[in-house]
């Protein structure tokens, strides 16, 4: 098993062609012991060097209104009157507990998420 560490954005390439060609490889052979060796260090890598950030609670809202196919109005039993599903989702109002937990409820997303730092958008 000729395996290397990824340090940098070729070594990164050159691992994922790799696992492309190693891909299906019979469980219990040495192929599918360098898979599995090689997808760990492209998870490494790729966290330290590509992480994702989450998203901010009202663009996980957003996101989450694209997907179901939702409207503003929606929003309303969760958030409030159109007025204020408007001043929150334009980042003029904060989410308080009250929004937080019906959200949550109503559209499966996580607290822990909706509660995350707001950042400008």
């Amino acid at each position: 098993m000729d395996i290397q560490p990824i340090r940098n954005d070729e070594d990164h390439a050159l691992a994922l062609a790799r696992i492309d060609g190693l891909w299906g490889s019979r469980e219990g052979t040495s192929e599918s012991e360098a898979l599995e060796v090689l997808v760990t260090l492209v998870d490494v890598y790729e966290a330290k060097h590509h992480a994702i950030e989450p998203p901010d609670p009202i663009g996980a809202i957003l996101f989450r209104m694209e997907q179901q196919g939702l409207t503003r109005r929606d929003l309303e039993p969760m958030i409030g009157g159109r007025a204020r599903v408007s001043e929150v989702l334009n980042r003029k109002r904060p989410l308080t507990l009250a929004m937080i937990r019906r959200l949550r409820a109503g559209l499966g997303l996580s607290a822990d998420l909706l509660v995350g730092e707001e950042r400008a958008a």
